[in-house]
């Protein structure tokens, strides 16, 4: 099987309105700009997005954001951005927000095919509202469902045609739990390598995960806060 494809607006051509996706990226690190960007030239609209944040006005999730294609955002942490505070407190976006523990380990039940998980965060809060709690040895639980994403996409530093991936830093914290969690996954890369090229011990997320990726460009690769000391 060939993954390899030419470029973005291949890779997500078949992503149509209403898709719940799942989007790679901790902080600014690790977006897949391209896809995204082929995302907002396609015009797909009424997107679920499960990110860990929604970046910030002008770069990552948040282009789709301004562009209003995004109805409802599943996250973590999402105070960087004022255009998405704006359409949740004017009611014009839904939201979900999860503790991160909670996210990573529901996006890995997806990856692993199970159902669902049960975990002591948010027990006695808001967060467990409508939710079954199941007591093991003397502690309260929640039970929380794997996600259902119909699309993941993430960034990862190199690829081979296969569709193994390698991270750098800190952008292995999401997107190989992202990965994992899709139906369909696209990756892009900064290198595309033929297979047998990378090292085995260096693979962060095998190509079993993966089922197209391609080779982005023109990175940004943005620092969301830069903090030095004066000379």
């Amino acid at each position: 099987m060939n993954k390899v494809v030419d470029n973005a607006d291949v890779a997500v051509s078949d992503i149509q309105d209403n898709a719940t996706l799942g989007l790679g990226g901790f902080g600014l690190c690790g977006i897949p700009e391209n896809s995204i960007s082929a995302l907002i030239r396609k015009g797909t609209k009424g997107l679920t997005c499960i990110s860990n944040n929604a970046g910030v006005d002008d770069f990552g999730i948040g282009l789709m954001l301004k562009t209003r294609q995004v109805k409802k955002m599943i996250s973590s942490y999402v105070g960087e951005n004022e255009e998405f505070e704006r359409q949740l407190l004017n009611g014009e976006l839904l939201v979900d927000l999860i503790p991160q523990g909670t996210l990573a380990t529901r996006l890995l039940a997806a990856g692993y095919g199970m159902p669902a998980i049960y975990t002591p965060a948010g027990v006695g809060t808001e967060v467990a509202l409508n939710k079954e709690v199941r007591n093991f040895n003397g502690k309260d639980y929640l039970l929380e469902h794997a996600f259902e994403i119909d699309f993941s996409i993430i960034k990862a530093w190199r690829g081979d045609t296969h569709g193994n991936l390698v991270f750098r830093k800190t952008s292995r914290n999401f997107n190989p739990l992202i990965g994992m969690a899709g139906k369909i996954t696209i990756a892009e890369v900064e290198e595309l390598v033929p297979a047998g090229d990378l090292d085995p011990d260096h693979v962060h997320l095998p190509g079993i995960y993966v089922h197209r990726i391609f080779k982005g460009h023109d990175y940004e690769k943005r620092i969301e806060q830069r903090t030095v000391r004066q000379a």
